[in-house]
């Protein structure tokens, strides 16, 4: 590769790029001392510096055998890696159109040879300046959005965690059956990203459990038929409450809040979905909680053993759950328990009621 590096410092980089040696010479002359200067003679070895190298503006000749400045621009500009690099071409070719093309390519500036020193060297601050600033700006935008993001999920959790308190369920058990989602989704070959998106909307699924009368939620014995239907319209009101949002986060949490009480038969609630016409997060999360409802302490029951709910899903495959998912579900088993134990919770004193 004909590349080389005329003179090194901690300074910006600046990449020369043009196949007659001596204007090569003249840009660097101009640029030395002020920035570290990188040449290259053709198109091919220049993308090839950018790739290798840390540039933060290039100098770019148009007329060059093979790849011409154009088509270097072009692909500089495709690359989301480089597109932000700022571009001035450096030409003998000064008809306005030939410039008018160099700048819908996206390139910042164009400058006709014979160029003055002064002017390159002005031209290249501005831009450098501008290109430091955009950079700054981004890098405040994206701790914002960090911010924002991470309020949103914090938001989420404490919703699914007052939606347990109102229906007297411990803190924990959003905690545990979210978790446990999480790996049942990278297990089935769900992305880390969507797993931990997962992670943090499946708190919010009974959410929807603030908008249930007291004399339903917290009833003591059995639910009569008025009562169940009412029940039921928590997994509606939840996705109310949670709303249409641009949010991954947001959209993924109103999914489960909606389908986590659907069953594969096509015999749940709220819709009547079957098998996979249910969102995977439904499938997973119905999975992830009824295990843990199970194998619980409650007030009004103890908890079952492992393989008593190991028994009773198995019984369900088909019926309640994803056989494919339960089936992935039951090869974490012994990860699931670990999660149970480290994240294990005192009884509540009150009376509860696991629907």
């Amino acid at each position: 590769m004909d590349c080389l590096e005329v003179s090194s410092s901690r300074m910006q980089t600046i990449l020369v790029v043009d196949d007659v040696p001596e204007n090569i010479a003249v840009l660097a002359g101009i640029l030395r001392g002020l920035y570290r200067v990188l040449i290259a003679t053709n198109g091919v070895d220049a993308l090839a510096v950018v790739k290798q190298d840390s540039v933060d503006l290039i100098l770019l000749d148009v007329m060059m055998p093979g790849m011409n400045g154009y088509e270097v621009c072009t692909r500089l500009k495709l690359n989301m890696a480089t597109r932000a690099i700022p571009v001035i071409f450096v030409t003998s070719l000064s008809e306005h159109c030939d410039e008018e093309r160099g700048l819908e390519l996206g390139a910042v500036d164009y400058l006709v040879k014979p160029c003055h020193a002064a002017i390159v060297r002005l031209r290249v601050k501005i831009h450098l300046e501008n290109h430091n600033q955009n950079l700054a700006l981004e890098h405040r935008v994206s701790e914002r959005t960090f911010e924002l993001e991470n309020t949103r999920k914090e938001v989420v959790r404490r919703l699914g965690r007052a939606a347990e308190y109102r229906d007297n369920e411990t803190g924990m058990h959003v905690i545990r059956m979210s978790k446990t989602s999480r790996l049942i989704a990278l297990a089935a070959g769900i992305s880390e990203a969507q797993a931990g998106l997962l992670l943090d909307a499946a708190p919010m699924h009974d959410v929807g459990k603030i908008g249930i009368p007291d004399y339903v939620l917290l009833k003591p014995g059995k639910l009569d038929s008025h009562e169940w239907e009412l029940m039921k319209t928590h997994a509606q009101i939840g996705a109310e409450i949670i709303g249409d949002h641009d949010s991954d986060l947001l959209r993924l949490a109103r999914s489960v809040a909606l389908t986590h009480h659907e069953k594969w038969n096509g015999s749940g609630y709220p819709h009547g979905l079957a098998g996979e016409n249910i969102p995977i997060e439904g499938r997973i999360v119905a999975i992830a909680d009824v295990f843990d409802a199970l194998t619980s302490v409650r007030p009004y029951k103890a908890a079952w053993s492992t393989d008593d709910a190991i028994e009773f899903m198995k019984g369900q495959s088909g019926i309640s759950f994803d056989p494919r998912l339960l089936g992935i579900f039951l090869s974490l088993v012994s990860e699931v328990e670990q999660i149970r134990t480290k994240f294990s919770d005192t009884p509540s004193l009150n009376p509860d009621k696991c629907r």
